[in-house]
């Protein structure tokens, strides 16, 4: 009878842990925008905030959001894609708490108007 290996090596198709990179994290945002007389919300999720946001801006983003100036109201960070993902499905359906960061949004936009 021949003993087990300890030390066995690796074959195609193996999944090594400590070969995988690092995921990267996953935020979820709420985007906010005053269009006239309406509040306009958007959720929408990413790997980095900013970078989304400064193409939100720029017209590179969602159609919905081409054409509009928009302010980061919310983030939250996860773990994985996964995770945001199924958040990101949640904040869409939460009308009430979108509608709350937007009337935050109209409040602070008031302050600052004097």
């Amino acid at each position: 009878m021949r003993a087990a290996p300890t030390d066995r090596r690796a074959m195609p198709g193996d999944f090594l842990l400590a070969d995988r990179a690092p995921v990267p994290a996953c935020f979820v945002y709420v985007l906010g925008c005053i269009g006239g007389t309406r509040r306009l919300t958007y959720v929408g999720w990413t790997n980095d905030v900013e970078k989304r946001l400064a193409r939100h801006n720029a017209g590179r983003g969602a159609r919905f959001t081409r054409g509009r100036r928009w302010i980061l109201l919310h983030s939250e960070r996860f773990d994985s894609r996964r995770e945001a993902m199924s958040r990101e499905w949640h904040l869409k359906r939460d009308r009430a708490f979108r509608r709350s960061l937007a009337l935050a949004l109209e409040m602070r936009r008031r302050k600052t108007r004097g």
